[in-house]
This record gives structure tokens, C-alpha cells and sequence, in this order.
């Protein structure tokens, strides 16, 4: 059978190397590939289920278009669905403006190509485009703000560590393969700490379990830095050659004793001090935080202070020390690779261009009015669901005269569409790729012909063009590549040729390590800042997004330590973590999957279940003034008393979409989304 050498393009830390063989125009057999020392051991159950997904019955395979009055959908040819959307273009273009129509383009898959489908909507003479993202803007700005660039270690130097904190991390099931690394370091005498609200399957190796309440990680982190300052357990001579604002950050830290931290975390204080005294004794010392954590309208001051912890230990720049948030050195084809991406531009660039936030979907989709949206084109995404105050979002696009959607499955986005257009799969178009755990660049060859009417994105847009009446000149010149295997490897070849070193040959073989990559990050001590100094004090800071200028805490806007209607009606902090059963929304579709993660649940303290009379297995109801869950409830004696957890990535249908209770905000950095703002209810159903 054949055997291609492919890579996972899923929004994943792993971005795993796999070894995929074929027969008779089925995908048979996926195995490990060695060559990526990150993901050495193969992909995990979702990279398995890719076998069920390609060829599952389910797959959406021809183009849709919805039955009026029906709800319903009939199968279209593509003349028909081409002229239908090239039609409502021209109409919506025509009357309102180009910046009728949203582009929503999301991270379900990555991939060079997909910058097809924005020099399109650049051909066609501007969009409204959405700015900010939904998954890491806070922590990639607060990286950038301290340390100049968004890098760290190679993921096999954590080995190395002697001390890791996984703060707000799952990796035993967001990030299987760092757990290979995590357990080499512990078997050469290394600890590992684990901070979360949760007792996940991480925290089953940790030397200590710290639980603060949710949002309180900013005032944990600067009680740290306090006692560390205040025990003397800090570098010096690196604070002095390589730190800005270390005097002006002391007497911030001042500010938060150990004491105090306790009763805004609800952390005990013994628990405080013993953790000051790992980080100001143990090293090489690494931090690693995870996304959810920094998805709190605080959180990116939050994760300054995290960060300061290793820039005063001078845990920086060195073998088994550092920071672990995203490393961007396979970035390489961006033209931005920090967070500035995620901006509103700020200057036109010959595009007439509207942006709306991605965190505020709904509510800047409703309030847009020059001109008013009057279409969507949805595709690597399913934004209903998975986007802040789902309620909102549906109205918005139910309000939209027209919706456009690409997509493999009948998500809750697609249900909505008027029309959908069958996606491609991973494995029927080749493509390039990088991560943002580990260093190496990667071929997604194609392996299949695509089934049915399936057409890759890149060739709707070309056919699309063409029927707008673009010349060819026109199609060329706007990068959009003509359909067929050789045109996609010409744009591919196109992008790679200013990097010699990576080949279209050399990555058939396999991945290859991404031009002047940084083993150990910052190991030459050189910060991109603007004082070229480690920043905890930081001008930009205040400058551009209006916090303090240094790291400092304040409770999130929803938080049951403020004051507020919700504070006073809603006890609960509602958890949405990630599962190793999904990547958000994708993959429970699939019987292979659900074989494992059968059905949404909720889980609660049973403390907090015996105050609401709730046993083990009843209907719920998890409600705000927003909307509301009726799930079963699972008892968990690991979960923080005073938290309610549901993981995220359940449809609609599925009956478990946590976004019905979220409200649309954006985080103090980069304009992330702060769903994790929200309180909620329990009580029994019945």
C-alpha cells in the first residue's frame, strides 16, 4: 500500500508527524513518524478517528442549498451553487458595499492555503474581516509586552527542568506528547507543580495540587514574587544586567502578601509559601501556562506577573528554563508573527475593509450599520457554538439575508447556512504547515482524491473569480491558484522559495526544523523590547492598552467578589475546559470518539451538590440571565468547591454548547475572549 508522510493540521499543540497508508482510495493505516521529536509516539484517538472522518456517511459531500420553508436542505449542482452566491455578490456588493458581506475564517485546520480565501475577498474589492481571536491574544501580548517575542525551549529540553509548573495546563490531555518530556524530567529528580481549580489527569503526577479560584492567578503570582523578593531568592546579577522596572515591580509585589493572597485566591497560605520556596530554591525552573487561564478580562496582567517569576529567578535563556505560552519560530511565512496580527489595522492597506470583533461576534454583527451586514462566508470554523453568548451570535446570523458555509459536517453553523459547500479534508489537498509547541515545518500531502463533489477551498474561490468575471490575469496576480495538484504546488513552492533550506522533496520525507530556530529560547539573552531589557515595567503597556504599566490584579468583570447582579444571583464560577476527546467542537461527531465521550455532563463539588440536594446522575439545570444547560451531574471531589465544569465543544444538538451562558468581552490584552467571565447556577430539574 502506499505510505505518505503527513502532519496533523488540527488548532493543536501537537501538530503530530504521521505515517498514513492507502488502498484502493481508502485511508487504511495511521502510524507514528520518529522524525518529529516532539510527537515521536504517534497521534493520539481524534488522529486515530481520521480513518472514521474521512470516509464517515455522515460527511457532507455535495453542495447544500436549504429548502425554503423547510429547514431542510436539497442537494445543488455546482453551476447552480456558484451562480447563486456569485449572484447575491454582485447584489450585495452593488447596493450596499463590498463590507456587507463577513469573512468568519476560524483555526479548525491551518495550512498555507488558507490565505487563499482572504486574497480573494481582496479581489473582490473588501469584506468585513473580524479582528482579535478566541483562543491566546492575552497571553501572547502579555509574552510579548515582557519579553519581546513569543518563543520558548524546544519542547524536548523540558526534560531537562528540574522544576516544572504546568499553571493552568492539562497537558496529560491537551498536549499528550509534552507528558513524555514532563516524565523524563521527573525521573531525573524533577517536580512538578500543578495549578488548577480542577484535579486533572496532570495533577495525578504533581508534587503539590494549588486551587485558586478562578480569575485569581494574578494575585497568586504576585504574592510569589513578593516572598521570593522578600527571602532573597532572586538572581541579582541577571534582575541587573537583563530586567527594566525590577524597583517599581518590588513595591508592586509589596502590595500583596502572602496572607492577602490567600483570601483572594482561597489558596491556603501555607500552600503560598511552600510553592515561593520551590521556585526560589529549585533550578532550571520552567512555567508552562495553559490558554484557558488567560481568557479572563484580567488575565493578561495575569500573566505578566507569571512571567516576572521566572525573569527575577533568572530562569530565562537557559537549558530547562523558561517560558511556555506559544513558540512562533515555525511562523515563519507570516508577515506578522506576534500578536499586532490580531489588531484592528490601523493603517487602510488599499482594502476596503471593516473589522468587528471576533469576542463581540454577535453584538458587532448586529450593530454594524455602515453599511449593515447583509451576508456571512463561514468556513474552518463553527462560530455559533463556539464564539461568546452563542444566543446572540445565532440572532445575528439569523438576521443576515444570506449565509455561506463550508464545512465536512452538519455543525450547528452549518444547520443555519442557506447554502454549504462541501470541505475537503486533510488528506485531499497537500499544504504547509507550522506549529505553536514545537520548531518544525511540515507537508500535508495529499493522499486522496477528494470524494463525491468535494472541492478543496483555493478552487471554490477560483471558480468563484472566475465567475465574478475576473480575467485570469486578474486571478493570478490576487495569488489564487488555479485548480489541480500542480497549480497548489506552485503557490506552495512560491511561498517556500525564501527559505532554501525547506524543499517540497525535503518535506515528503518529513518535517524539517523551521529556519534559525532557538533550541533554548533567548539563550543569547537578547529581548526584542524596546529597552532590549526583560519588561516589567512596560510603556506599551499602558500606552496601548491602558492598564498599569506594571504587572498588577484586579477581579474579573464577573466575579463573585464584586459587587454586580450576577455576583449576587449566580454562586457558581462556570469552568468550559478543553477535553482529549475533542479540538473545541470538532470530532464527537464520530462514532469512534463517542464511544468515549458519549454525552455532555456537569461536574460539581458534592458539597456544592449536597447544599442543592443533587446526587450523582440527575438532571440539572446550569443557568445565568443568559440562557441555560439541563445536563446530568457528575460528582468530582477534585473539582474546587464553588466551580461548575462543563467541557466545551458540545453542538447545539448535542444539548451541551457552553456558550449559551457566556457573554461576549474582551481581555485587558490583545482583544481575546474572556468567556471565562461567568457565573452560574445549578439546581435540580424536577
Amino acid at each position: 500500500m502506499p505510505t505518505y508522510v503527513t502532519a496533523c493540521p488540527r488548532n493543536c499543540y501537537s501538530t503530530c508527524t504521521m505515517k498514513v497508508q492507502v488502498d484502493n482510495g481508502r485511508l487504511r493505516r495511521i502510524e507514528a513518524h520518529p522524525g518529529n521529536r516532539a510527537t515521536p509516539e504517534g497521534p493520539c484517538l481524534k488522529g486515530l478517528s481520521y480513518v472514521e472522518r474521512v470516509h464517515s456517511p455522515e460527511r457532507i459531500l455535495h453542495p447544500l442549498k436549504r429548502i425554503s420553508g423547510s429547514g431542510g436542505f436539497a442537494q445543488i449542482s455546482w453551476e447552480e451553487a456558484l451562480e447563486t452566491i456569485a449572484e447575491k455578490l454582485r447584489y450585495f456588493k452593488s447596493a450596499c458595499g463590498p463590507q456587507s458581506v463577513l469573512y468568519y475564517s476560524a483555526s479548525g485546520t491551518k495550512g498555507l492555503l488558507n490565505g487563499v480565501g482572504a486574497n480573494f475577498w481582496r479581489l473582490f474589492g473588501g469584506y468585513t474581516a473580524t479582528y482579535g481571536d478566541l483562543c491566546w491574544p492575552a497571553g501572547l501580548e502579555a509574552t510579548r509586552l515582557t519579553l519581546g517575542e513569543n518563543k520558548h525551549n524546544a519542547p524536548w529540553d523540558l526534560a531537562n527542568a528540574k522544576l516544572i509548573i504546568q499553571w493552568g495546563r492539562n497537558a496529560a490531555e491537551t498536549n499528550i506528547h509534552q507528558m513524555l518530556f514532563i516524565n523524563q524530567a521527573l525521573e531525573n529528580g524533577g517536580k512538578l507543580i500543578v495549578i488548577d481549580p480542577r484535579r486533572t489527569q496532570t495533577a495525578e503526577r504533581a508534587e503539590l495540587l494549588i486551587q485558586p479560584r478562578p480569575g485569581s492567578d494574578g494575585a497568586l503570582a504576585l504574592a510569589l514574587a513578593n516572598l521570593l523578593i522578600e527571602n532573597d531568592a532572586i538572581d541579582h546579577a541577571f534582575i541587573e544586567r537583563h530586567v527594566l522596572g525590577f524597583p517599581e515591580f518590588t513595591a508592586r509585589a509589596r502590595e500583596f502578601s502572602a496572607e492577602k493572597a490567600a483570601q483572594i485566591t482561597d489558596v491556603p497560605e501555607k500552600y503560598i509559601h511552600r510553592l515561593a520556596e520551590y521556585l526560589g530554591a529549585i533550578k532550571p525552573a520552567t512555567i508552562n501556562a495553559g490558554f484557558g487561564m488567560q481568557r479572563y478580562t484580567n488575565s493578561g496582567q495575569a500573566l505578566r506577573a507569571i512571567i516576572a517569576l521566572l525573569a527575577i529567578t533568572g530562569n530565562i535563556g537557559k537549558p530547562g528554563a523558561g517560558w511556555i505560552f506559544a513558540n512562533l519560530q515555525s511562523h515563519i511565512f507570516d508577515a506578522v508573527q506576534d500578536p499586532i496580527a490580531f489588531y484592528p489595522p490601523e493603517t487602510p492597506d488599499g482594502v476596503a475593509r471593516v473589522c468587528i470583533s471576533i469576542s463581540k461576534l454577535g453584538q458587532d454583527m448586529l450593530a454594524a450599520a455602515d453599511p449593515p451586514l447583509k451576508m456571512a462566508w463561514v468556513e474552518r470554523g463553527n462560530p455559533i457554538p463556539q464564539n461568546p453568548e452563542t444566543p446572540t451570535v445565532l440572532r445575528a446570523f439569523r438576521a443576515l439575508e444570506f449565509r455561506v458555509v463550508v464545512e465536512q459536517f452538519m455543525t450547528d453553523t452549518a444547520r443555519e447556512a442557506d447554502l454549504i459547500l462541501p470541505a475537503k479534508t486533510m488528506f485531499e489537498q497537500s499544504d504547509v504547515i507550522g506549529a505553536y509547541w514545537h520548531p518544525y515545518i511540515q507537508l500535508k500531502q495529499k493522499a486522496l482524491e477528494p470524494p463525491g463533489e468535494v472541492k478543496p477551498e483555493s478552487e471554490i474561490y477560483y471558480l468563484l473569480a472566475q465567475r465574478l468575471g475576473f480575467s485570469e490575469a486578474e486571478i493570478a496576480a490576487a495569488n489564487i491558484p488555479a485548480p489541480g495538484d500542480e497549480a497548489v504546488e506552485a503557490y506552495l513552492r512560491k511561498k517556500l522559495a525564501p527559505f532554501p533550506e525547506l524543499t517540497l522533496e525535503k518535506l515528503r520525507q518529513g518535517p524539517q526544523i523551521a529556519p534559525g530556530h532557538q533550541e533554548v529560547a533567548f539563550s543569547d539573552l537578547a529581548f526584542p523590547t524596546p529597552s532590549g531589557k526583560i519588561e516589567l515595567y512596560s510603556q506599551e503597556a499602558a500606552r496601548r492598552w491602558g492598564v498599569d504599566a506594571l504587572p498588577d490584579y484586579f477581579e474579573p468583570q464577573e466575579s463573585l467578589r464584586r459587587e454586580s447582579p450576577q455576583s449576587q444571583k449566580y454562586p457558581l464560577y462556570f469552568m468550559t475546559p478543553n477535553t482529549k476527546n475533542r479540538i473545541h467542537s470538532q470530532f464527537n461527531n464520530l462514532q469512534m470518539i463517542r464511544q468515549v465521550s458519549p454525552a455532555p455532563f456537569v461536574a460539581l463539588h458534592p458539597e456544592d451538590a449536597r447544599r442543592r440536594n443533587i446526587a450523582e446522575g440527575e438532571k440539572v439545570r446550569i443557568f445565568n440571565d443568559r440562557g441555560e444547560l439541563r445536563l446530568p451531574a457528575r460528582l468530582d471531589f477534585g473539582l474546587k468547591p464553588g466551580c461548575a465544569a462543563v467541557t466545551n465543544g458540545w453542538w447545539i444538538s448535542e444539548g451541551g454548547a457552553v456558550n449559551l451562558l457566556s457573554h461576549g468581552r474582551e481581555t485587558d490584552l490583545g482583544y481575546g475572549a474572556a468567556f471565562h467571565d461567568n457565573l452560574v447556577e445549578v439546581e435540580r430539574v424536577g
